[in-house]
């Protein structure tokens, strides 16, 4: 029994897609100050976090299926967390193909690896059992007409990169893993090496140069702090659950409304700020105009206590200073 015991306590090996991306890095991060985890990050070219050590970096291109197949036999990952995909909903709508590659194709190749390599015996008896699945996926799977949106909500996709993220789902339903997908929206934050930007810092830096911004009134979201969203992600693997949650933030607002608060916070100029109709910006891909998420499932069942909006800003601010 003393050999099943050191076992028991074994640090669960988590595998992450998309680790240069804003969402997987925070999942990094956050997994680092736990340390209890073998962190394997992975995400096609080089390694773009700050921190290099306290985790295997590999590259990988999901969309490889001999890659996939190769990186999950070697590590054998109790846990893969799938943060990679085509975010831009214009792009997806314009690139139909390269979209599908790698919201749905590059699903499947992971599922099936994780299917072909099952963990060996000694885990399954020590309670790590069947590979894990943790999958992100969006509110833009629904047409915005009823939100905010439960975890019982029927997805109704009104573009192309909504309907492959809601195929993604579909095949992350049928596969035989243990699996739960973590659905989100509008997520903000701070990204090492400031390599890339969202809703937030977009807005920072618009106003802070003094320049004007359009802000639709019509598109109604509940914005997510990452640290939020990763912090959701593992308790979903620490709770052990599966199934779909809501991971997101709890104040919902409109989009006019988000960038009056981040003006508000950095005390600039919301007379820069022109209230303006979605069908004003001509976006090649239509957008749900009413989503949000009802987050209560997460709160209950994975005590998951995301930031207030306000406190998020605090959060990007501190991060913002640090890297500057």
């Amino acid at each position: 029994m003393g050999s099943l015991n050191l076992l028991t306590v074994q640090k669960k090996k988590i595998l992450i897609t998309g680790s240069n991306g804003l969402l997987g890095q925070k999942i990094i991060y956050n997994l680092l100050k736990r340390g209890n985890a073998h962190i394997i990050a992975t995400s096609k070219g080089e390694n773009r976090l700050k921190e290099k050590k306290g985790y295997i970096y590999e590259s990988l291109d999901i969309t490889n299926k001999a890659e996939v197949e190769e990186i999950i036999k070697k590590h054998s990952p109790d846990c893969v967390i799938n943060t990679a995909a085509m975010t831009n909903v214009d792009t997806c709508e314009t690139q139909r193909k390269e979209c599908w590659a790698l919201n749905v194709t590059a699903v499947e190749n992971i599922v099936e690896a994780l299917e072909n390599n099952p963990l060996p015996r000694e885990k399954e008896i020590t309670g790590f059992g069947t590979p894990r699945l943790i999958h992100l996926s969006t509110d833009f799977i629904f047409d915005g007409t009823s939100g905010p949106y439960n975890e019982k909500a029927v997805p109704n996709p009104l573009s192309y990169y909504a309907l492959s993220k809601n195929e993604s789902e579909k095949v992350v339903f049928c596969s035989q893993l243990k699996w739960a997908i973590a659905r989100t929206m509008l997520v903000y934050g701070v990204v090492d090496n400031m390599s890339r930007s969202n809703i937030v810092l977009w807005a920072k830096d618009i106003l802070s140069k003094g320049h004007k911004i359009n802000a639709v009134d019509d598109q109604f979201r509940t914005p997510t702090l990452a640290e939020d969203l990763a912090e959701g992600c593992i308790l979903i693997i620490e709770k052990e659950v599966e199934g779909i949650y809501n991971i997101s933030g709890k104040d919902f607002m409109s989009i006019l409304e988000l960038v009056y608060k981040a003006a508000d916070f950095w005390k600039l100029d919301k007379l820069l700020i022109t209230p303006s109709k979605s069908s004003s910006l001509n976006q090649p891909a239509k957008r749900p105009p009413r989503t949000g998420f009802i987050i209560d499932k997460a709160i209950q069942t994975l005590e998951y206590n995301p930031h207030s909006f306000e406190e998020g800003l605090a959060v990007v601010d501190k991060q913002f200073k640090e890297q500057s």
